[in-house]
């Protein structure tokens, strides 16, 4: 029996992934194709040559490697969980199933804080470091500290600092708990999806990212009231808050903000959605 080419196998991945009900089969079977490659090969294919590997046959090893990610892709495994890393901003993210996957959505926070006079900043919920990675790496001599609940989140976190060469304090912390000082900027990315939401998430997103990091169990709402009532006493005068919500939650999560005395402004991403809130107190 031949063996299959890097085509054939590529549309072999393409069907079953249809038939696993994943809507962008083509994309995904070629991405975890490349991926594939350069872990066989140990390097960097670029996209010019894969026409030469999709026409050649393919080697045991590469099939089975493309197989093994093409069964993990068909559970509705995240293809950035699969292959470990995630774009965003202008790096590289480790990605783990310990930490939310970042959304091209969230780059829209980023952008904002990069509009504000900030020399120090704090992240609530720092999952992969992405948000206070790239805030520290846009600005050089910024200082940063990252919390989270989660031991491992923070672990991930302190290995993307390492490998984007950005230096951060990274801590345990339930929000607040264990932060001490002031600080010119109080960004999050919280758990914001009701309870009620969660059975209709993606089986990307419910099944494999990590439950605390989506919801707080309740509305959707808990961490915007804990963030609202204690950003003031950590943060610098004339400091700002931004945090990211749901697209639905603009006007509830600024109610929250101006209850605590705050001046609040909702943000849209690209998508023409709510998707930001800026807080000034």
């Amino acid at each position: 029996m031949s063996r299959p080419t890097g085509k054939e196998l590529c549309l072999a991945a393409q069907q079953r992934l249809e038939a696993a009900g994943i809507a962008d089969s083509y994309r995904d079977a070629s991405l975890l194709f490349m991926h594939a490659l350069c872990l066989i090969t140990g390097e960097q294919i670029k996209d010019h040559y894969r026409g030469q590997y999709l026409a050649a046959v393919a080697s045991p090893e590469l099939e089975a490697a493309y197989r093994r990610m093409i069964d993990a892709r068909a559970t509705r495994q995240p293809v950035s969980q699969i292959t470990g890393r995630r774009a965003f901003w202008e790096h590289e993210f480790i990605v783990t199933r310990d930490t939310l996957d970042p959304r091209p959505e969230t780059e829209t926070l980023v952008e904002e804080a990069l509009k504000l006079p900030w020399h120090s900043v704090l992240d609530l919920g720092v999952g992969t470091g992405a948000i206070l990675i790239s805030l520290l790496s846009a600005r050089p001599g910024s200082v940063g500290t990252g919390t989270d609940i989660s031991e491992a989140a923070l672990d991930v976190a302190r290995r993307n600092a390492h490998l984007i060469g950005v230096t951060a304090r990274l801590a345990v912390s339930d929000w607040f708990s264990t932060v001490n000082g002031r600080f010119d900027l109080i960004v999050s990315n919280p758990p914001y999806i009701a309870l009620d939401e969660m059975a209709g998430l993606a089986p990307e997103v419910g099944k494999w990212e990590p439950r605390r990091a989506l919801t707080d169990g309740a509305d959707g709402l808990s961490a915007y009231r804990v963030i609202a009532g204690s950003a003031a006493g950590h943060l610098t005068p004339h400091g700002h808050v931004l945090v990211e919500i749901g697209h639905k939650q603009g006007e509830a999560v600024a109610t929250i903000f101006r209850s605590h005395g705050a001046e609040t402004r909702c943000l849209t991403d690209l998508d023409g959605r709510d998707r930001v809130i800026l807080a000034r107190f």
